[in-house]
């Protein structure tokens, strides 16, 4: 296990992901250290939507996150690649079928 980045004062550190507008996903704006959850979220607002950018803020414990490293792309994502049941060129389309 892993020992959580902690700032000067002993916070964890949050990650911060804002949505722009209704229908589009959250992206990644920032991090930042807060004692809790509800002081991360109001922190987030003050500091990643003054302009009023967003309209949802997800925080989460940069200690939750798990991800893979781009240096390993190749070995990671491979397995997927020899799995031709995925393509849509692997099944045979039926002549009355139009629109799939």
């Amino acid at each position: 296990m892993t020992v959580p980045r902690q700032g000067r004062a002993g916070w964890p550190l949050w990650e911060v992901f804002v949505r722009a507008r209704r229908g589009l996903s959250h992206t990644h704006v920032g991090s930042l250290h807060a004692p809790d959850a509800e002081l991360a979220l109001r922190n987030a607002r003050d500091l990643y939507t003054r302009r009023q950018e967003g309209v949802s803020i997800w925080v989460v414990p940069a200690q939750a996150i798990t991800a893979s490293s781009p240096d390993e792309k190749d070995a990671f994502f491979e397995p997927a690649a020899d799995k031709v049941y995925r393509h849509p060129t692997f099944y045979p389309v039926p002549d009355g079928a139009a629109h799939l």
